[in-house]
């Protein structure tokens, strides 16, 4: 059995993913609120920034991957109307539940679609637009689920690729300091899980920096990949486009 990482721990494969699913299941609760207090609220700006540079129009066709709670998909089901839609989907049931629950208070009925990432049940060139917001790094074989997503885009169709990445040097050593010693306490107040996102700060230093998730995306195929490093490189936006 191949071996890979769970936050620090060198772990078989197949136990990543029960254990990544682990974590979800116990955070889905509070995840919203966890969001706001962990980024101060800036989550919020990342996901409208990525909106924003996705710029979802009307009559599109959109695959929101690891969409959780569904932040993207409340934001682009509106642009793509009329005649459009967004395809909520997560690999955890209980994040995805979440989700559609909180859409639905909102008024909006998505396709909601418990899948992996790394095996898509999507035709190929289905989609316009491909977004993925903190999911990528959770992926036991990223190349295979970049090379998934390029197969499901459309010819001329944008990936989208939003995730924790290499903070600027003069940031590092407060950044690691929040990172192992208020992170995991403010998991332990106010979700009552410590580990969970203990685990989320060890993800974060084990998930490739910006360059090497560009290189990832060109060899599943996007020609051209832009790299937005938003707030001194603590999150990148990675825009690859199907050509």
């Amino acid at each position: 059995m191949s071996q890979t990482h769970f936050g620090f721990q060198t772990v078989d494969e197949h136990e990543k993913a029960r254990r990544v699913r682990e974590v979800f299941d116990s955070v889905a609760p509070r995840y919203d609120l966890m969001n706001d207090l962990m980024s101060a609220g800036l989550h919020r700006w990342w996901k409208a920034y990525t909106v924003m540079v996705a710029n979802p129009q009307p009559g599109q066709c959109v695959l929101d991957i690891a969409g959780g709670t569904g932040d993207l998909g409340l934001a682009m089901a509106p642009k793509v109307q009329p005649g459009g839609t967004v395809v909520h989907t997560d690999i955890n049931e209980a994040m995805l539940r979440v989700g559609r629950d909180r859409l639905l208070d909102h008024g909006l009925v998505l396709p909601t679609v418990v899948c992996d990432a790394e095996r898509l049940p999507f035709a190929d060139g289905q989609f316009d637009l491909v977004t993925v917001a903190f999911g990528l790094r959770n992926m036991t074989h990223k190349e295979l689920a970049l090379g998934e997503m390029y197969r499901s885009l459309k010819v001329g169709g944008k990936l989208l690729v939003l995730e924790f990445s290499k903070v600027a040097p003069l940031l590092q050593k407060a950044y690691d300091w929040y990172s192992f010693h208020v992170l995991p306490r403010l998991g332990r107040w106010v979700a009552n899980d410590e580990a969970s996102y203990r685990y989320l700060a060890e993800s974060i230093r084990m998930h490739p920096d910006q360059e090497t998730v560009r290189n990832m995306m060109r060899a599943a195929g996007f020609a051209h990949v832009d790299v937005h490093n938003l707030t001194g490189g603590v999150v990148a936006l990675h825009v690859g486009l199907k050509v």
